[in-house]
């Protein structure tokens, strides 16, 4: 029998992927309502063209649809991959164009979204795992 400490059961490694898909959905959802909701679009916009964001005008907005809309289908999730792999490009850019070049440890470095971005991209990579509304749609797609 293999080691609890080495190796995982089936269901472990979905409750996990579960932990880390609302995880990071909440993370993302929050960003997502900051930018909608408390800023607004044409703040979003206008810190985008601070930060030097190509075509603010449609990234900005485009940004805080993923981030909020994104995050919330991660939550319960649907489209798993799809949002994982718009949410690892959404941070990829955010390090390149924002936080790359203040270096790697907080407050303005690339630490944090390093992270959000591996998350993102693991959840693209591995999918929801049995406990999303994912799995329900390939369960009655087989049948």
């Amino acid at each position: 029998m293999p080691s609890p400490l080495f190796s995982a059961s089936p269901r472990q490694q979905h409750v996990g992927l579960a932990v880390l898909r609302i995880v990071l959905g909440i993370v993302m959802t929050a960003h997502g309502y900051q930018k909608l909701f408390v800023y607004g679009i044409a703040g979003v916009q206008g810190a985008f063209t601070k930060m030097g964001a190509p075509m603010p005008m449609v990234t900005g907005p485009l940004v805080a649809a993923l981030e909020f809309f994104g995050g919330i289908a991660l939550i319960i999730g649907f489209l798993t991959r799809l949002v994982g792999l718009g949410l690892a490009i959404d941070m990829l850019g955010a390090i390149l164009i924002v936080h790359g070049s203040a270096g790697f440890f907080m407050p303005a470095g690339y630490e944090f979204v390093l992270m959000l971005g591996a998350a993102s991209l693991a959840l693209a990579i591995a999918g929801p795992g049995a406990f999303s509304i994912d799995e329900i749609i390939a369960k009655n797609a087989r049948r």
